[in-house]
């Protein structure tokens, strides 16, 4: 693939992965734990892993997180979303290597659930109190199931990638 087709790619995945962050901001999940949700924009994120490499991928990811805290206007978003979206890519750059694609939602799970920790380690250090760890089970149980589903999006979004555009072949 090109520099530049390569840059143009990254710059589509961005936008979607805002677009999906965006849209799914509005939908509230019937869930009496703070902090879930689907993080449909993770699908985006591996799957840019997946299909240009690690350093891309966490390009696509950080623009995405700061456009999304520009749109949100809120500290408080970009500090939870770099808490938790770099240490969810950190665990998914290090495992991606180990599964074969087939495997590739075991990766989502992992990166959800660094994810999780992540932003919990970020809640503990801004109210400056371990309680709300004790959202850990719960957000660990969510990411499981949420990982599970982003991981296996991901794996139809990158064969469909691969078997309609030429660059991936």
């Amino acid at each position: 693939m090109k520099r530049t087709q390569k840059l143009v790619f990254m710059a589509l995945l961005t936008a979607i992965s805002l677009c999906v962050w965006l849209i799914e901001a509005q939908i509230p999940l019937p869930i009496p734990v703070p902090g879930v949700k689907l993080g449909l924009a993770s699908v985006v994120t591996l799957t840019a892993m997946a299909l240009l490499g690690r350093r891309e991928a966490l390009c696509v990811l950080l623009v995405r997180i700061v456009l999304s805290a520009l749109f949100a206007g809120s500290f408080s978003v970009i500090l939870f979303s770099l808490a938790g979206g770099l240490l969810s890519w950190a665990v998914m750059a290090l495992t991606i290597g180990l599964f074969d694609e087939k495997r590739l939602w075991v990766v989502s799970i992992l990166g959800a659930i660094g994810h999780n920790a992540g932003q919990l380690l970020a809640a503990a250090g801004v109210m400056k109190s371990a309680a709300v760890l004790w959202y850990g089970p719960a957000l660990l149980c969510a990411a499981i199931v949420t990982g599970a589903f982003t991981g296996v999006a991901a794996l139809y979004l990158i064969r469909a990638l691969r078997k309609h555009l030429k660059l991936f072949k």
